[in-house]
C-alpha cells in the first residue's frame, strides 16, 4: 500500500459499536488477551444471536481507521479480534486489517461464512468462520466455496444444537477441511458434554479428529451471559 493510499484509508470511517480489551472467548486464540473491535451491521440474523444490539448500523459510532487504531494501540496487546456483526460486510474493514497489520498486530477476523473470504487470508490474519447450522435458520447464505479455502491456521465453528450434529457430520465428511474445526453449544440448549460424545461418535465413524475441538463461550462462565465489553 502506497504512503498516499494508506494515508487516505486511514480517514475512512466504519461504524463501531465497541473497542475493549479482552481474553478470546473462543476458538484458536481462546484465553489469550486481545483487542475486540466489534462493528454494527450484518447480513444475517440468526435465531439463537447473542449480539443483536450489533446487528444494525443505526446506532453506531462512524470512526476513522486513524481513532480505531489509537484505541487499540493504547491497550497494547499484540491479538486483536475484528467482529460484529459481521465485519467484512464492509468495505473498509480491508483497510482496517491492512493498517492493524502494518501495525505489527495479529488479528482475528470472526465471520458468518457467507462472505468470500480469500482477500481477507493475509499473513498474521486468522480466520474464524461459522458454519451456520439449520437452527440458525441462515443456513441458505453460506458461501460454501469457503469451506475448503481455509488454512491450516484458520477455524471453522459450528455452533450447535442436538439437532444440527447431522449436518455437522455431513459438512465436515464431504469437504476437504484443512483449518481447525470447533464445535459449540448453543448457549442454554445442548450441554458440552453432548458435544464430546458426538465427538466420540465422528472417530469411532473413522473421521479424522485430530484437528476437532469441544469448546465454550469463557467469557459467558467468567462473566454474566449477557455482560458486554468483555
Amino acid at each position: 500500500m502506497k504512503n498516499s493510499e494508506y494515508t487516505l484509508n486511514l480517514n475512512a470511517l466504519l461504524p463501531v459499536n465497541e473497542i475493549f480489551g479482552s481474553i478470546d472467548g473462543e476458538g484458536i486464540t481462546a484465553g489469550g488477551l486481545a483487542t475486540f473491535i466489534r462493528l454494527c451491521g450484518c447480513n444475517m440474523k440468526c435465531s439463537y444471536c447473542d449480539t443483536t444490539y450489533a446487528l444494525s448500523t443505526k446506532d453506531a459510532d462512524f470512526i476513522s481507521i486513524e481513532n480505531i487504531l489509537d484505541e487499540v494501540d493504547k491497550n497494547g496487546y499484540k491479538h486483536v479480534t475484528l467482529t460484529g456483526g459481521e465485519p467484512l460486510i464492509h468495505e473498509n474493514s480491508y483497510y482496517l486489517i491492512k493498517a492493524l497489520l502494518k501495525k505489527g498486530y495479529i488479528v482475528n477476523i470472526e465471520t458468518n461464512g457467507s462472505i468470500p473470504i480469500s482477500k481477507y487470508q493475509l499473513d498474521n490474519v486468522i480466520i474464524t468462520m461459522d458454519y451456520k447450522c439449520p437452527s440458525s435458520n441462515t443456513e441458505r447464505l453460506m458461501y460454501l466455496d469457503n469451506l475448503e479455502l481455509l488454512r491450516e491456521n484458520d477455524v471453522l465453528k459450528f455452533v450447535c444444537m442436538r439437532n444440527d450434529l447431522s449436518k455437522v457430520k455431513e459438512i465436515i465428511s464431504h469437504y476437504n477441511i484443512k483449518s481447525y474445526i470447533y464445535l459449540s453449544p448453543v448457549f442454554n440448549e445442548i450441554q458440552p458434554l453432548e458435544l464430546v460424545e458426538f465427538l466420540k461418535e465422528l472417530h469411532s465413524s473413522h473421521i479424522n479428529t485430530d484437528k476437532i475441538r469441544v469448546q465454550v463461550q469463557l467469557h459467558k462462565i467468567i462473566w454474566n451471559p449477557d455482560q458486554r465489553g468483555v
